[in-house]
């Protein structure tokens, strides 16, 4: 991020909702640097949110856009678990990982580590997620914290790390699949066998080849 959205990212609630129209606060940041989107799409932030964004920027206040949603108070995810089958999607869909279960097993949400995004409540193929308001008549930034903006950003950042971890290893392990099969290969083979075997040899080789190419494209 440059300079000026560091700044930025530091002001956003870090509730990672994507209701602003982007991936992640850091995108949002981002994008309100470069003036590719306006200080007023965060709904978790509401009105104290536009000011402190306002102030940074030197842009002018504007009303929360609706198209984003609306101000609101803090609410939790609740999981029915007599409903819910254990299918995993809330769990892949929960930003800051404050979904426990695993494959086929009841679910639970840690309560506070969710920070209300709502992105476990359309991918449940059973609707059993609900969404319970937790703070009363307080929203915006008068129903969450800068400690509450700093847990959810650590957590965030940890759970891509995992990702990307677990998607780097996952990658070792389709390519040494791979060179396994390349050297089972017969080098020198006549005839139409070896033929076909080289075939397959040059087809590991070019997918071997992608995969690094990928791995070096990783963030």
């Amino acid at each position: 991020m440059s300079p000026e959205a560091i700044r930025i990212h530091a002001a956003l609630p870090q509730t990672q909702c994507t209701r602003c129209g982007l991936p992640d606060c850091a995108a949002y940041a981002q994008a309100i640097a470069d003036g590719e989107a306006e200080i007023n799409q965060c709904p978790p932030g509401g009105a104290e949110g536009i000011a402190r964004l306002a102030a940074l920027t030197g842009r002018p206040i504007l009303p929360l856009n609706p198209a984003n949603g609306v101000e609101g108070p803090r609410a939790i995810a609740v999981i029915d678990e007599g409903w819910c089958i254990g299918c995993t999607l809330c769990l892949d869909a929960c930003p800051t990982d404050a979904i426990l279960g695993s494959n086929k097993l009841m679910h639970t949400v840690i309560e506070p580590y969710c920070t209300g995004c709502e992105l476990c409540v359309p991918v449940c193929p059973v609707d059993c997620i609900s969404m319970e308001n937790v703070t009363g008549n307080r929203t915006g930034w008068r129903a969450w914290s800068q400690a509450d903006a700093d847990q959810a950003l650590e957590r965030y950042q940890a759970r891509s790390e995992r990702l990307r971890r677990e998607a780097a290893e996952n990658q070792e392990r389709l390519e040494a699949k791979a060179r396994a099969k390349l050297a089972d290969l017969p080098a020198h083979t006549l005839g139409a066998e070896g033929a076909e075997a080289e075939r397959k040899r040059a087809v590991i080789e070019a997918a071997l080849a992608r995969a690094r190419a990928r791995r070096g494209t990783l963030p």
